[in-house]
């Protein structure tokens, strides 16, 4: 087991199968973890959408891709750019829209790495706060975040298994 620090770089197209695969790899064990039953979790089709998607992010121009890599393997993923609601300022936010970290590897940095790398987006762009979402089930991933100062803004969706998506916000703005 090796916990060298990992490799930050741009994604490409030719990443995307592993990014799937990883992508494919996290979810699966945050909402096994949460509850969801294998039906829940495994539909025809649900891989070559998710394939779909991450090629269309690699290839965004307003969207920003990073694979952390050890040893030529893609080991966590990060995706960010402007917030999808309408209802969050642009102009002043960047949206955190994906960190997953291959199942195994938890623990190692690897996601401290790529919250990092968020958090210089942020600031590269002089916006001051981040906001995500995440399932409220996804235990892991919800101490994650309040670990790096993210809290609940009120806002959320529904989500699978009966459970929401919560929007986290995270200030870069010292609190007087």
């Amino acid at each position: 087991m090796t916990t060298s620090r990992p490799l930050l770089r741009t994604a490409h197209p030719d990443d995307v199968d592993q990014i799937t695969d990883l992508h494919t790899l996290a979810r699966t064990a945050y909402y096994r973890a949460g509850g969801l039953s294998e039906a829940d979790l495994v539909s025809p089709g649900t891989r070559t959408g998710r394939r779909e998607a991450w090629l269309r992010a690699v290839q965004a121009d307003d969207r920003t891709v990073l694979c952390a890599e050890r040893e030529g393997e893609v080991v966590g993923v990060l995706a960010m750019g402007p917030p999808y609601e309408a209802d969050v300022d642009a102009t002043a936010v960047g949206q955190l829209y994906q960190i997953h970290v291959r199942p195994g590897l938890w623990g190692q940095g690897i996601g401290g790495c790529l919250h990092a790398a968020f958090v210089r987006f942020l600031r590269d762009r002089a916006l001051d706060t981040g906001v995500l979402e995440a399932w409220e089930r996804n235990s892991r991933g919800q101490a994650f975040y309040a670990r790096h100062g993210w809290k609940p803004d009120g806002h959320h969706r529904p989500g699978p298994g009966g459970a929401r998506y919560v929007r986290l916000r995270l200030s870069l703005v010292p609190e007087v």
